[in-house]
């Protein structure tokens, strides 16, 4: 069947594999000349939850989840249990054939309201409350199911190689399941090979191993599974040039090592810490002599105070320096960052949002921090605000933070997000020529005339400039004081009321300096038709559903959208927003309960949305939430607030 995209979701018991599972098709359709789009959904607890991965896969870029599935890749009941109603007629289910008779009372990990919802749909269609009878209903459906004795292909595997112990490997059974649905999309078992090998490639005898447990079910898989009202293919081709696949993780940490990020620290916390252990991994300073060598001091510290301010200490000796976190741990280093706007130190903040408050849902999405980013922390100091929109964004704007941090002397929080962070994508491959790294007014020696009276340096000197030259501590002859109290140029305390208002001037006034020079293109972007009636307003991992929305609305119905993404939220670019709205009706679609960006453009603009489309479940919003939202809108029928609850 020649579809634009296949959507492919395996599942399993957290700490079974699935992660893994799914990095291998991600990276083997991407070998295989498929652009994929991949997400992970998870508990917040180690082992045993129900985890899944969704990918999608077509011949063109793909930037957003959907709802259906296609292909269900399990390996335990409780995955039949959850999805088996999201599979489309003319999909297939891989299932364990000795799970069939497991009942929904025995899987103690479905909780009260699932286990209701799986109740209901199975009553009302008269089937028993088992894996038998979501698969009976899911065949009803039109939906092809291929079961697998994972236990008893186990054993023939470890037969076949001579070693009873692999009979006991039950984690082999995520590459298993893969393989056989490769198999089934008639998929290049060679390429599939190469996914496991790069998957595996620091152990490289169990990726061996894995690549002979695969090739063992795919032959299976081919001589059993049945393609009886089954069409999806996989097809591969080469890879166009420039390709590559990224996980969201891994972008940012990338874009630092690149900035020439000297010093992170972070305290652990979902879903931050895959940045901090990324540069960890591959860019680690050692501090002893192992024959390794990097350009990144990275820190773990005893809590997320310690990290902030760390890290400012890291920036006052002239290294860029930086500490990630998710909302919790922003939370506690907001008095550091008072700290470090009325000392002017630039200091860049990685914040990954997840749902709150307090621990909220730690492993889930949301979009509900902007307006404390905006505003977090007693008093009023300066800060840039940016945020990512996607994978490909992330990388170039950890750059363009670093650089706005120190240009402008104060702190920039990157916000970026679960769904970022947790997604895997192809984009085009990182251009080295359009990083540019700029450190701005940064003296390593002083004269002078850069002296007060008293012979000290005048690191906060007043001018009609409110970026005043900085210096490392410890530069010789440079001596001047830090403190959390107002203070002089020479940075002594001081509560005389010309030089505090000339010093809280001093500093806010880099904000209407960087709203000047910042390009457009950093402030926001429009895509889409620019005279279009409906402008769609939205910041951040929203960016790709409402494209991909844009893109079906069009091409099925005929709609034309402008999209104004939001990318520096402060300083508010307000004439550049109101130029791009222009008379259109704007459509606020964000990731939270208030509509936060929505009140943003109130405030700066005097433009109230027309239309609210909203979602904090924890889960991303989907292509066909998102398009039908929009066409709702677009015939007059809609609501002003619509909320969009998909998701399992």
């Amino acid at each position: 069947m020649k579809v634009n995209s296949l959507s492919w979701v395996i599942g399993g018991a957290q700490g079974s594999g699935v992660d893994s599972a799914a990095n291998i098709f991600s990276r083997a359709c991407a070998v295989g000349g498929l652009h994929v789009f991949g997400k992970r959904e998870y508990y917040s607890n180690i082992k045993g939850e129900h985890s899944y991965f969704t990918v999608r896969v077509g011949e063109r870029r793909i930037r957003s989840p959907v709802d259906e599935i296609n292909v269900l890749v399990s390996f335990d009941a409780e995955t039949v249990f959850r999805h088996f109603d999201e599979v489309t007629p003319k999909g297939a289910i891989i299932y364990d054939s000795d799970a069939s008779a497991t009942k929904l009372n025995e899987v103690p990990t479905i909780d009260d309201y699932a286990a209701a919802r799986i109740q209901s749909t199975l009553e009302k269609a008269g089937l028993e409350l088992t894996v038998q009878g979501a698969l009976e209903y899911a065949r009803k459906q039109g939906v092809t199911l291929y079961p697998l004795p994972y236990f008893e292909l186990l054993e023939d595997f470890a037969k076949k190689m001579g070693d009873p112990s692999l009979s006991k490997l039950a984690r082999m059974t995520n590459v298993m399941a893969l393989a056989a649905s490769m198999a089934l999309l008639e998929f290049d078992s060679e390429i599939l090979a190469k996914g496991i090998k790069h998957i595996f490639h620091v152990k490289p005898r169990v990726g061996e191993l894995n690549v002979k447990a695969a090739s063992h079910i795919y032959e299976y898989a081919k001589e059993k599974f049945v393609r009886d009202g089954f069409d999806y293919r996989l097809t591969t081709k080469l890879p166009e040039p420039g390709i590559i696949a990224v996980q969201g993780s891994q972008a940012s940490a990338l874009g630092k090592m690149v900035a020439g990020c000297r010093f992170q620290t972070y305290y652990p916390i979902t879903p931050a810490s895959d940045d901090s252990e990324f540069l960890e991994s591959n860019e680690i300073l050692e501090l002893y002599d192992s024959g390794k060598k990097g350009s990144t001091v990275v820190v773990q510290t005893e809590d997320e105070i310690a990290a902030i301010t760390m890290a400012i200490g890291g920036a006052l000796t002239g290294a860029r320096s930086a500490t990630a976190t998710s909302g919790p741990g922003f939370s506690l280093m907001a008095e550091a960052m008072g700290w470090a706007g009325i000392n002017e130190v630039p200091v860049v903040v990685s914040l990954y949002q997840r749902a709150g408050p307090s621990t909220g849902l730690p492993t889930r999405h949301e979009q509900g921090d902007l307006q404390f980013a905006i505003h977090a922390g007693h008093g009023e100091f300066p800060r840039i605000v940016l945020a990512s929109g996607d994978i490909e964004e992330s990388f170039y704007d950890t750059v363009k933070a670093f650089n706005f941090a120190e240009k402008y002397q104060l702190p920039v929080i990157h916000m970026l997000d679960k769904a970022i962070a947790n997604s895997i994508t192809t984009c085009p491959v990182y251009d080295p020529a359009r990083v540019r790294i700029e450190r701005g007014a940064n003296v390593t020696k002083i004269t002078d005339a850069e002296k007060g009276a008293a012979g000290n340096y005048l690191r906060f000197r007043l001018s009609d400039n409110p970026i005043s030259p900085r210096i490392p501590i410890g530069t010789e002859g440079a001596i001047f004081w830090n403190t959390g109290d107002e203070h002089t140029e020479e940075g002594h305390i001081t509560e005389d009321p010309e030089v505090r208002t000339k010093m809280v001037e001093k500093r806010m006034n880099k904000l209407e300096v960087a709203l000047k020079e910042i390009p457009d293109e950093d402030k926001a972007l429009m895509y889409g038709d620019r005279g279009a009636e409906i402008a769609i307003i939205a910041w951040g991992s929203t960016k790709g559903v409402v494209l991909d929305a844009m893109q079906k609305l069009e091409e099925e119905d005929g709609i034309k959208c402008k999209f104004i993404q939001l990318r520096l939220l402060n300083p508010f670019p307000t004439d550049l927003v109101k130029s791009m709205i222009g008379n259109a009706k704007v459509v606020d679609i964000e990731m939270n309960y208030t509509s936060q960006l929505g009140a943003l453009i109130r405030e700066h603009t005097g433009i109230e949305p027309s239309y609210f489309v909203v979602k904090y479940n924890g889960r991303p919003m989907s292509l066909g939430e998102v398009y039908n939202a929009v066409k709702r809108i677009s015939s007059g029928k809609a609501p002003r607030r619509q909320v969009l609850r998909n998701g399992t």
